[in-house]
């Protein structure tokens, strides 16, 4: 998805505002959760984002979004977004974005969506990653996902890990 940065989608300073870009992040995971699912979904969460660097009028902005994990009903998508000067081409990464989205049938209820398939090495990492080596405990009744922030700080990228909640 590509945006032009125009006066009305900045700030005084000629950047674009930050709520136009979450705008764009969501637009761009929703067409990602749709196309997969193949039915209506809507966004869950914003679990984290990051503004690395400003996009300034008269720039494009270059969002790209990917699904990184699919559980029963909910899916987990990367999105990032770049800046492209139109003179140069020159390119630079100015935020990343995680959403959960849920899968819903006509009467709102969570519905369950298609297995992600795992076609690159990089994304069989992640999706080893996201399961936790795969090995979920059978109590989830005993259990908490952890945040991807906080899992992203202790590097382990993708879905949430599974950790047993205080007593």
């Amino acid at each position: 998805m590509v945006e032009l940065v125009l006066p009305n989608d900045a700030n005084t300073m000629g950047n674009v505002l930050g709520g136009r870009v979450l705008h764009w992040i969501d637009l761009a995971a929703a067409i990602v959760a749709h196309r997969h699912s193949r039915t209506e979904a809507v966004t869950a969460s914003m679990d984290e984002v990051s503004f690395l660097g400003p996009i300034r009028v008269g720039q494009l902005a270059v969002i790209a979004a990917r699904m990184t994990f699919v559980g029963r009903s909910s899916m987990e998508i990367r999105v990032d977004v770049q800046s492209e000067d139109l003179l140069s081409g020159e390119r630079r990464q100015t935020s990343t974005a995680y959403l959960t989205f849920v899968a819903v049938d006509k009467a709102g209820q969570p519905t369950e969506v298609p297995p992600l398939l795992y076609e690159t090495e990089e994304e069989k990492r992640e999706a080893r990653a996201a399961a936790c080596g795969g090995a979920v405990p059978a109590a989830l009744d005993k259990l908490e996902k952890t945040s991807s922030r906080s899992r992203r700080r202790m590097g382990q990228p993708g879905w949430s890990c599974y950790t047993r909640r205080p007593s």
